[in-house]
Parts: C-alpha cells; structure tokens; sequence
C-alpha cells in the first residue's frame, strides 16, 4: 500500500479566525497537512516558512506590516520552490497581477469554493 504523500500548506492572514476556519476545513482533506503555527503578517509568514518548509503557502494579500505582494517576492526568492497562492477579498486585475508578479502561481478570492481552494493547492504543489 502506498503512503500519500503529504502537502504542507502555510496559512497566512491577518484575521485569526479566518486561518483557524481554513485550517479546519483543509485539514479534512487527506493529503493536506496544516502547518499550526500562527502567521499574520509578511515577516511573521517568511520566519515560520524558514523554520517549517512548506511546500505550498496560501497568502493573504492585504496584511498590517508586511504584505502579502512582498512576502511572496521575498519567499520565492528565498525558497524558490515553495508555491504561493494569492488569496484575497479583492478581485481586481491589479492585485492580481501584483501578486502573479511577485511569484504567486496562483490566485484566487475569498468568495471561491473550498473546492477552488483545495484544486489550486494540489495544482501548485503538482506543478512544482
């Protein structure tokens, strides 16, 4: 029997109930193993991925501190193989192509399905 292979996945966004919510609904998922360290913020988001190595980092656009265009750009360069996807409450071009542009492999808005969610995760981790 094989063993599935695990995806570490990074939550990272300022409002704690929405990463406690996230965590909760992916950690049903088999495959998809939750890094349960509180990221909040860019900085905070750069130091727990330098200390867990995850291997997909679901981050929040619009963060105090820190954001999340920068933190991608400084994660990607830092750990080149982590795959971020953008999240955000905004759907405009603009912050998505900010985040694309800083390294992001994907994006999507906090009004998609967890299904959206779950398929862009294991997608970015596939593609890496």
């Amino acid at each position: 029997m094989n063993a599935i292979q695990q995806i570490r996945v990074l939550l990272v966004d300022d409002h704690t109930i929405v990463r406690q919510a996230l965590s909760k609904l992916l950690q049903v998922q088999i495959d998809l193993e939750i890094i349960e360290q509180a990221a909040s913020d860019g900085l905070i988001a750069l130091e727990v991925a330098r200390n867990t190595h995850p291997d997909v980092v679901v981050m929040d656009v619009h963060m105090p501190g820190m954001g999340g265009v920068e933190a991608t750009r400084r994660l990607k360069s830092e750990l080149p193989g982590v795959c971020v996807i953008g999240l955000s409450m905004f759907k405009d071009e603009v912050t998505m192509g900010a985040m694309l542009e800083a390294g992001a492999a994907a994006f999507l808005s906090k009004d998609c399905m967890l299904l959206d969610l779950v398929g862009a995760i294991r997608g970015c981790y596939a593609a890496r």
